[in-house]
């Protein structure tokens, strides 16, 4: 019997919620904060035959503070290094259908000292992990940026015109108040916070031309799918929904890069995100330790 101090009413559970675009997600649940007695495993591989011998030895301990000792066997999907790596092709890369587009030949603007140098370091970054690669066309959207409140710069591409000329693919996504339906009772709840999120999508072989920007420094194209993209939440959806949809709505819930593991007793939830994570491990994806973790307890009625 679950104490009733540690309850919340359906109400204080589903106060918060975020319209994103065409979904809908929960941005913050004010439940309990507690412990949990889960049952223990015994595990037969160390921490150190898990890891990825890339990793800094500060992560690690980082993450073996953050991710509860049960979950031990299951380190290397809060890898952040293997995080930062070029995925290998899904089963749904991201296509872009495009209807009649001119490829653009954009300007390249006039950058500050502080610009060239954020262009270069990003440039630099995204080339080492395989993200983008070098192109010799001379066609690609122009890249500008915009100041952040801390002084530095966000790196934007002007892709308006292949938004524009991109077919859309609207991937539709349950109204919320049929998700709550799925929670009966007291319930324990998970939540999982995927690494990288559109980026775990690779662009379709044969479409990374039109993802080109140019530079100062010279023409790259995306190899994965970068953040604003049209169609980008939907074939972000349709990657999550083909990795968990025999977990759906029996003890999984997803929306875009959060995955909620819900369960009705703490020995199914143990099986329940164990599962889950490895899932994550057969299909190349990783996740945030820093925003993983029990949430608590929920008596929905």
């Amino acid at each position: 019997m679950l104490s009733q101090s540690l309850l919340k009413s359906r109400d204080d559970f589903f106060k918060e919620i975020t319209d994103f675009g065409e979904h809908v997600a929960i941005s913050s649940l004010h439940l309990f904060h507690g412990d949990l007695d889960l049952p223990p495993l015994s595990f037969h591989a160390s921490m150190e035959e898990q890891w990825d011998e890339e990793e800094e030895q500060g992560e690690i301990e980082t993450v073996l503070k953050v991710v509860p000792p049960d979950y031990h066997q299951y380190l290397d999907v809060f890898s952040k290094v293997k995080a930062e790596k070029r995925p290998p092709h899904p089963a749904c890369d991201h296509h872009i259908k495009l209807e009649g587009l001119i490829p653009p030949v954009g300007v390249i603007y006039s950058l500050s000292s502080k610009e060239s140098e954020t262009l270069r370091a990003y440039i630099s970054e995204n080339v080492e992990k395989g993200f983008i690669r070098p192109r010799s066309s001379s066609t690609g959207a122009s890249v500008l940026f915009d100041k952040k409140k801390d002084g530095g710069f966000h790196l934007c591409i002007e892709y308006h015109k292949l938004i524009a000329f991109t077919m859309k693919n609207r991937c539709p996504v349950p109204p919320m108040d049929q998700l709550i339906t799925i929670f009966n009772g007291p319930t324990i709840f998970y939540k999982i916070d995927l690494h990288g999120a559109y980026n775990l999508l690779r662009i379709k072989e044969g479409d990374e031309h039109s993802t080109a920007f140019r530079t100062k420094y010279g023409s790259y194209e995306y190899l994965v799918m970068p953040f604003g993209f049209t169609n980008s939440p939907a074939s972000f959806e349709n990657l999550v929904n083909d990795i968990f949809s025999d977990f759906m709505n029996i003890f999984t819930v997803v929306c875009l890069d959060d995955i909620m593991v819900f369960s009705s007793s703490e020995e199914e939830h143990f099986k329940h995100v164990a599962s889950v994570l490895q899932r994550l491990r057969d299909n190349n994806v990783f996740v945030k330790a820093s925003k993983c973790g029990i949430l608590g307890l929920c008596c929905v009625k």
